[in-house]
Protein backbone atom coordinates (compact mmCIF):
# COMPACT_ATOMS: atom_id res chain seq x y z
CA UNK A 1 0.00 0.00 0.00
CA UNK A 2 1.37 3.40 -0.98
CA UNK A 3 0.92 6.57 1.05
CA UNK A 4 2.71 9.89 1.30
CA UNK A 5 3.07 9.75 5.10
CA UNK A 6 2.74 6.80 7.45
CA UNK A 7 2.20 7.49 11.16
CA UNK A 8 2.89 4.69 13.64
CA UNK A 9 0.69 5.10 16.70
CA UNK A 10 -2.78 6.53 17.32
CA UNK A 11 -2.13 8.14 20.67
CA UNK A 12 -2.35 11.92 21.08
CA UNK A 13 0.91 12.35 19.11
CA UNK A 14 -0.35 10.41 16.11
CA UNK A 15 -3.78 12.05 16.21
CA UNK A 16 -2.29 15.54 16.43
CA UNK A 17 0.11 14.85 13.54
CA UNK A 18 -2.78 13.51 11.47
CA UNK A 19 -4.87 16.64 12.11
CA UNK A 20 -1.96 18.91 11.15
CA UNK A 21 -1.29 16.95 7.95
CA UNK A 22 -4.98 17.16 7.10
CA UNK A 23 -4.82 20.94 7.41
CA UNK A 24 -2.15 20.85 4.67
CA UNK A 25 -4.19 18.33 2.59
CA UNK A 26 -1.33 15.82 2.78
CA UNK A 27 -2.44 12.19 2.33
CA UNK A 28 -1.44 9.88 5.17
CA UNK A 29 -2.29 6.75 7.12
CA UNK A 30 -2.14 5.89 10.83
CA UNK A 31 -1.54 2.31 11.93
CA UNK A 32 -2.17 1.31 15.55
CA UNK A 33 -1.51 -2.00 17.31
CA UNK A 34 -4.47 -1.69 19.71
CA UNK A 35 -8.20 -1.72 18.91
CA UNK A 36 -8.75 1.99 19.65
CA UNK A 37 -7.05 5.36 19.55
CA UNK A 38 -5.54 6.85 22.74
CA UNK A 39 -5.29 3.30 24.12
CA UNK A 40 -2.97 4.29 26.97
CA UNK A 41 -5.60 6.73 28.23
CA UNK A 42 -8.56 4.47 27.52
CA UNK A 43 -7.20 1.10 28.66
CA UNK A 44 -4.05 1.49 30.75
CA UNK A 45 -4.66 4.27 33.25
CA UNK A 46 -5.90 3.98 36.81
CA UNK A 47 -9.39 5.14 37.68
CA UNK A 48 -8.52 8.28 39.65
CA UNK A 49 -6.12 9.69 37.04
CA UNK A 50 -6.50 13.31 36.04
CA UNK A 51 -4.30 15.68 34.07
CA UNK A 52 -1.70 17.19 36.35
CA UNK A 53 -1.03 20.23 34.16
CA UNK A 54 -3.43 23.12 33.71
CA UNK A 55 -5.69 23.17 30.66
CA UNK A 56 -3.70 25.83 28.79
CA UNK A 57 -0.93 23.23 28.41
CA UNK A 58 -3.18 20.28 27.54
CA UNK A 59 -4.90 20.78 24.21
CA UNK A 60 -4.13 19.48 20.72
CA UNK A 61 -3.46 21.57 17.59
CA UNK A 62 -6.28 23.46 15.88
CA UNK A 63 -8.90 22.66 18.52
CA UNK A 64 -9.20 24.75 21.67
CA UNK A 65 -10.68 23.21 24.77
CA UNK A 66 -14.38 23.89 25.41
CA UNK A 67 -15.20 26.88 27.65
CA UNK A 68 -16.40 24.60 30.45
CA UNK A 69 -13.08 22.75 30.70
CA UNK A 70 -11.90 22.65 34.33
CA UNK A 71 -8.42 24.01 35.04
CA UNK A 72 -7.22 20.47 35.79
CA UNK A 73 -9.16 18.04 33.63
CA UNK A 74 -10.23 14.59 34.86
CA UNK A 75 -9.53 11.68 32.55
CA UNK A 76 -13.10 11.33 31.28
CA UNK A 77 -13.31 15.00 30.32
CA UNK A 78 -10.06 14.81 28.39
CA UNK A 79 -11.13 11.62 26.60
CA UNK A 80 -14.36 13.30 25.50
CA UNK A 81 -12.22 16.09 24.06
CA UNK A 82 -10.08 13.51 22.21
CA UNK A 83 -13.22 11.81 20.85
CA UNK A 84 -14.43 15.16 19.50
CA UNK A 85 -10.96 15.81 18.03
CA UNK A 86 -10.97 12.53 16.11
CA UNK A 87 -14.46 13.23 14.82
CA UNK A 88 -13.71 16.81 13.79
CA UNK A 89 -10.64 15.87 11.75
CA UNK A 90 -12.13 12.62 10.45
CA UNK A 91 -9.19 10.56 11.71
CA UNK A 92 -9.52 6.88 10.84
CA UNK A 93 -6.58 4.78 12.06
CA UNK A 94 -6.06 1.21 10.88
CA UNK A 95 -6.25 -0.84 14.08
CA UNK A 96 -4.78 -4.22 15.07
CA UNK A 97 -1.61 -3.49 13.06
CA UNK A 98 1.62 -4.34 14.86
CA UNK A 99 4.69 -2.98 13.10
CA UNK A 100 7.33 -5.67 12.67
CA UNK A 101 9.92 -3.71 10.70
CA UNK A 102 10.53 -0.37 9.03
CA UNK A 103 13.56 0.32 6.85
CA UNK A 104 14.75 2.51 3.98
CA UNK A 105 14.42 1.16 0.45
CA UNK A 106 14.71 2.47 -3.10
CA UNK A 107 18.12 4.06 -2.56
CA UNK A 108 16.97 5.80 0.61
CA UNK A 109 13.99 7.52 -0.96
CA UNK A 110 11.15 5.56 0.62
CA UNK A 111 10.31 3.68 3.78
CA UNK A 112 9.09 0.08 3.69
CA UNK A 113 6.95 -0.81 6.69
CA UNK A 114 5.79 -4.33 7.47
CA UNK A 115 2.87 -4.65 9.89
CA UNK A 116 1.05 -7.74 11.04
CA UNK A 117 -2.71 -7.55 10.82
CA UNK A 118 -3.63 -9.32 14.06
CA UNK A 119 -7.23 -9.89 12.99
CA UNK A 120 -6.42 -11.58 9.69
CA UNK A 121 -3.01 -12.98 10.62
CA UNK A 122 -1.24 -11.71 7.49
CA UNK A 123 1.60 -9.21 7.05
CA UNK A 124 0.77 -5.97 5.26
CA UNK A 125 3.43 -3.91 3.48
CA UNK A 126 3.29 -0.12 3.30
CA UNK A 127 5.52 2.27 1.34
CA UNK A 128 5.81 5.89 2.40
CA UNK A 129 7.98 8.87 1.56
CA UNK A 130 7.73 10.07 5.15
CA UNK A 131 7.56 8.01 8.35
CA UNK A 132 6.44 9.46 11.70
CA UNK A 133 7.21 7.55 14.88
CA UNK A 134 4.33 8.43 17.22
CA UNK A 135 4.29 5.25 19.28
CA UNK A 136 5.05 7.20 22.45
CA UNK A 137 7.43 7.41 25.38
CA UNK A 138 5.11 5.12 27.33
CA UNK A 139 5.02 2.40 24.72
CA UNK A 140 6.23 -0.44 26.91
CA UNK A 141 6.28 -0.87 30.69
CA UNK A 142 9.77 -1.06 32.17
CA UNK A 143 10.41 -3.91 34.64
CA UNK A 144 13.68 -3.53 36.58
CA UNK A 145 15.94 -6.43 37.45
CA UNK A 146 15.18 -7.05 41.14
CA UNK A 147 16.86 -10.02 42.75
CA UNK A 148 14.30 -12.65 43.71
CA UNK A 149 11.30 -10.92 42.14
CA UNK A 150 10.36 -14.11 40.27
CA UNK A 151 10.06 -15.96 43.59
CA UNK A 152 7.34 -13.63 44.89
CA UNK A 153 4.10 -15.69 45.14
CA UNK A 154 1.70 -12.76 45.43
CA UNK A 155 0.38 -10.47 42.71
CA UNK A 156 2.93 -8.47 40.72
CA UNK A 157 1.64 -5.86 38.31
CA UNK A 158 3.04 -2.92 36.42
CA UNK A 159 1.34 0.42 36.99
CA UNK A 160 -0.10 0.34 33.46
CA UNK A 161 -2.35 -2.52 34.62
CA UNK A 162 -3.35 -0.89 37.91
CA UNK A 163 -6.94 0.37 38.06
CA UNK A 164 -8.01 0.82 41.68
CA UNK A 165 -6.94 0.05 45.23
CA UNK A 166 -10.34 -1.42 46.06
CA UNK A 167 -9.00 -4.97 45.51
CA UNK A 168 -6.27 -4.54 48.10
CA UNK A 169 -8.18 -3.59 51.25
CA UNK A 170 -6.39 -4.87 54.40
CA UNK A 171 -3.49 -6.20 52.30
CA UNK A 172 0.19 -5.30 52.54
CA UNK A 173 1.19 -3.70 49.25
CA UNK A 174 4.61 -2.48 48.17
CA UNK A 175 4.84 0.24 45.52
CA UNK A 176 8.20 0.37 43.75
CA UNK A 177 8.78 3.75 42.13
CA UNK A 178 8.29 7.29 43.40
CA UNK A 179 7.31 9.21 40.29
CA UNK A 180 3.85 10.63 39.78
CA UNK A 181 2.29 7.23 39.11
CA UNK A 182 3.91 5.56 42.12
CA UNK A 183 2.99 8.33 44.54
CA UNK A 184 -0.59 8.54 43.30
CA UNK A 185 -1.04 4.76 43.36
CA UNK A 186 0.32 4.66 46.93
CA UNK A 187 -2.27 7.28 47.90
CA UNK A 188 -5.07 5.36 46.16
CA UNK A 189 -4.08 2.09 47.85
CA UNK A 190 -4.09 3.68 51.29
CA UNK A 191 -7.35 5.43 50.52
CA UNK A 192 -8.90 2.01 49.90
CA UNK A 193 -7.59 0.52 53.14
CA UNK A 194 -4.36 -1.18 52.04
CA UNK A 195 -1.31 -1.19 54.29
CA UNK A 196 0.95 0.66 51.90
CA UNK A 197 4.72 1.03 51.63
CA UNK A 198 6.65 2.83 48.90
CA UNK A 199 10.27 2.49 47.82
CA UNK A 200 11.95 5.89 47.43
CA UNK A 201 15.46 5.83 46.00
CA UNK A 202 16.06 9.01 44.01
CA UNK A 203 15.75 12.69 44.94
CA UNK A 204 12.74 14.50 43.48
CA UNK A 205 10.80 17.73 43.83
CA UNK A 206 7.31 17.72 45.33
CA UNK A 207 4.90 20.43 44.19
CA UNK A 208 1.16 21.02 44.17
CA UNK A 209 -0.70 21.33 40.86
CA UNK A 210 -1.16 25.00 41.62
CA UNK A 211 2.58 25.56 42.11
CA UNK A 212 3.37 23.85 38.80
CA UNK A 213 0.72 25.98 37.10
CA UNK A 214 2.15 29.14 38.63
CA UNK A 215 5.71 28.16 37.69
CA UNK A 216 4.88 27.34 34.08
CA UNK A 217 3.02 30.62 33.71
CA UNK A 218 5.93 32.59 35.17
CA UNK A 219 8.37 30.94 32.76
CA UNK A 220 6.78 33.05 30.03
CA UNK A 221 8.24 36.14 31.70
CA UNK A 222 11.13 35.11 33.97
CA UNK A 223 14.28 32.99 33.58
CA UNK A 224 14.24 29.42 34.90
CA UNK A 225 16.54 30.10 37.87
CA UNK A 226 14.25 32.81 39.22
CA UNK A 227 11.11 30.71 38.82
CA UNK A 228 12.85 27.73 40.44
CA UNK A 229 13.94 29.81 43.41
CA UNK A 230 10.39 31.09 44.01
CA UNK A 231 8.62 27.76 43.52
CA UNK A 232 11.14 25.87 45.66
CA UNK A 233 10.67 28.39 48.49
CA UNK A 234 6.87 28.03 48.28
CA UNK A 235 7.18 24.23 48.27
CA UNK A 236 9.32 24.36 51.43
CA UNK A 237 6.70 26.52 53.11
CA UNK A 238 4.00 24.04 52.07
CA UNK A 239 5.72 20.76 52.99
CA UNK A 240 8.52 21.64 55.39
CA UNK A 241 11.60 19.43 55.72
CA UNK A 242 10.90 16.11 54.00
CA UNK A 243 14.34 14.59 54.55
CA UNK A 244 13.16 13.07 57.85
CA UNK A 245 10.76 10.96 55.74
CA UNK A 246 13.43 9.86 53.27
CA UNK A 247 12.51 12.40 50.58
CA UNK A 248 15.33 14.60 49.26
CA UNK A 249 15.26 17.40 46.70
CA UNK A 250 17.68 17.40 43.72
CA UNK A 251 20.32 20.16 43.67
CA UNK A 252 18.69 21.82 40.65
CA UNK A 253 15.31 23.52 40.90
CA UNK A 254 12.20 21.71 39.60
CA UNK A 255 12.08 23.26 36.13
CA UNK A 256 15.84 23.19 35.54
CA UNK A 257 15.85 19.55 36.69
CA UNK A 258 13.08 18.77 34.21
CA UNK A 259 14.98 20.48 31.39
CA UNK A 260 18.22 18.59 32.08
CA UNK A 261 16.96 15.13 33.06
CA UNK A 262 13.45 14.98 31.58
CA UNK A 263 12.10 14.03 35.01
CA UNK A 264 9.06 16.00 36.13
CA UNK A 265 8.41 17.03 39.72
CA UNK A 266 6.00 14.86 41.67
CA UNK A 267 2.64 16.58 41.78
CA UNK A 268 1.22 15.78 45.18
CA UNK A 269 -2.36 14.48 45.39
CA UNK A 270 -2.22 13.98 49.17
CA UNK A 271 0.47 11.30 49.37
CA UNK A 272 2.92 13.50 51.26
CA UNK A 273 0.40 14.13 54.02
CA UNK A 274 -0.16 10.39 54.42
CA UNK A 275 3.61 9.84 54.58
CA UNK A 276 3.99 12.59 57.18
CA UNK A 277 1.28 11.17 59.43
CA UNK A 278 2.55 7.61 59.10
CA UNK A 279 -0.25 6.17 56.98
CA UNK A 280 2.17 5.36 54.14
CA UNK A 281 5.58 3.95 55.02
CA UNK A 282 8.67 4.98 53.07
CA UNK A 283 11.15 2.11 52.68
CA UNK A 284 14.68 2.04 51.30
CA UNK A 285 16.06 0.37 48.20
CA UNK A 286 15.36 -3.35 47.88
CA UNK A 287 18.21 -5.77 48.57
CA UNK A 288 16.40 -8.94 47.52
CA UNK A 289 13.06 -10.76 47.65
CA UNK A 290 12.54 -14.24 49.08
CA UNK A 291 8.97 -15.34 48.43
CA UNK A 292 6.70 -12.93 50.36
CA UNK A 293 9.60 -11.44 52.32
CA UNK A 294 11.26 -8.29 50.99
CA UNK A 295 14.63 -7.30 52.44
CA UNK A 296 15.75 -3.70 52.19
CA UNK A 297 19.28 -2.26 52.09
CA UNK A 298 18.86 -0.50 55.43
CA UNK A 299 18.50 -3.90 57.11
CA UNK A 300 14.73 -3.97 57.53
CA UNK A 301 12.44 -6.60 56.02
CA UNK A 302 8.72 -7.05 55.63
CA UNK A 303 6.16 -9.45 54.14
CA UNK A 304 3.87 -8.27 51.33
CA UNK A 305 0.79 -9.60 49.57
CA UNK A 306 1.24 -7.62 46.33
CA UNK A 307 3.83 -5.52 44.51
CA UNK A 308 3.03 -2.65 42.14
CA UNK A 309 5.86 -1.72 39.77
CA UNK A 310 5.52 2.01 39.10
CA UNK A 311 8.91 1.87 37.41
CA UNK A 312 8.11 3.81 34.28
CA UNK A 313 8.04 3.11 30.60
CA UNK A 314 10.37 3.00 27.65
CA UNK A 315 10.13 3.58 23.94
CA UNK A 316 10.05 0.32 21.99
CA UNK A 317 10.50 1.91 18.55
CA UNK A 318 14.01 0.53 18.12
CA UNK A 319 12.63 -3.01 18.13
CA UNK A 320 10.98 -2.46 14.74
CA UNK A 321 12.62 0.65 13.31
CA UNK A 322 15.66 -0.88 11.64
CA UNK A 323 17.12 2.42 10.46
CA UNK A 324 16.38 4.31 13.66
CA UNK A 325 19.73 6.14 13.52
CA UNK A 326 18.15 8.76 11.25
CA UNK A 327 16.10 10.13 14.17
CA UNK A 328 16.55 8.10 17.38
CA UNK A 329 19.36 7.05 19.69
CA UNK A 330 19.98 3.58 21.09
CA UNK A 331 17.27 4.05 23.75
CA UNK A 332 14.59 4.85 21.20
CA UNK A 333 14.53 8.54 22.08
CA UNK A 334 15.34 11.56 19.86
CA UNK A 335 19.04 11.83 19.04
CA UNK A 336 18.80 15.56 18.37
CA UNK A 337 18.47 18.04 21.19
CA UNK A 338 15.53 20.38 21.50
CA UNK A 339 14.21 22.29 19.66
CA UNK A 340 15.11 20.02 16.71
CA UNK A 341 14.41 16.72 18.49
CA UNK A 342 11.41 15.93 16.25
CA UNK A 343 13.30 15.96 12.96
CA UNK A 344 15.42 13.17 11.58
CA UNK A 345 16.83 12.48 8.15
CA UNK A 346 15.54 10.64 5.09
CA UNK A 347 11.94 11.61 5.82
CA UNK A 348 11.95 10.17 9.36
CA UNK A 349 10.31 12.10 12.20
CA UNK A 350 9.35 11.45 15.82
CA UNK A 351 6.39 12.99 17.64
CA UNK A 352 5.71 13.08 21.36
CA UNK A 353 9.14 11.95 22.56
CA UNK A 354 10.24 15.23 24.15
CA UNK A 355 9.03 14.47 27.71
CA UNK A 356 6.93 17.64 27.62
CA UNK A 357 3.48 16.08 27.76
CA UNK A 358 0.61 17.25 25.59
CA UNK A 359 2.19 20.69 25.20
CA UNK A 360 5.21 19.05 23.56
CA UNK A 361 2.98 16.75 21.50
CA UNK A 362 1.21 19.73 19.92
CA UNK A 363 4.45 21.52 19.10
CA UNK A 364 5.99 18.38 17.55
CA UNK A 365 2.92 17.64 15.42
CA UNK A 366 2.76 21.14 13.98
CA UNK A 367 6.51 21.26 13.32
CA UNK A 368 6.47 17.87 11.56
CA UNK A 369 3.47 18.68 9.36
CA UNK A 370 4.93 22.07 8.42
CA UNK A 371 8.27 20.51 7.53
CA UNK A 372 6.71 17.76 5.41
CA UNK A 373 4.58 20.35 3.63
CA UNK A 374 7.70 22.42 2.93
CA UNK A 375 9.50 19.40 1.43
CA UNK A 376 6.52 18.45 -0.73
CA UNK A 377 6.09 22.03 -1.94
CA UNK A 378 9.77 22.26 -2.90
CA UNK A 379 9.41 19.12 -5.01
CA UNK A 380 6.73 20.63 -7.23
Amino acid sequence: METKVLIVGAGPSGLATSACLTRHSIPHLIIEREDCYASLWKKRTYDRLGLHLAKEFCFLPHKPLPPDAPTFMPKDFFLKYVDDYVSQFNINPLYHRTVESASLVEAGKKWRIEAKNKLEGNVEVYHAEFLVVASGENNEGYIPDIKGLSSFPGEILHSNHYKSGSRYKSKDVLVIGCGNSGMEIAYDLKDHGARTSIVIRSPFHVLTKELVHRGMSLLNYLPVYMVDALITMLARLKYGDLTKYGIYRPPRGPFAHKNVTGRSPVIDVGTIGKIQNGEIEVVSEILNIEKNNVKFKNGTEKNFDAIVLATGYKSAANKWLKDYKYALNGDGMPKNRMPNHWKGEKGLYCAGLSRRGLFGVSMDAEAIANDINKVITSQK
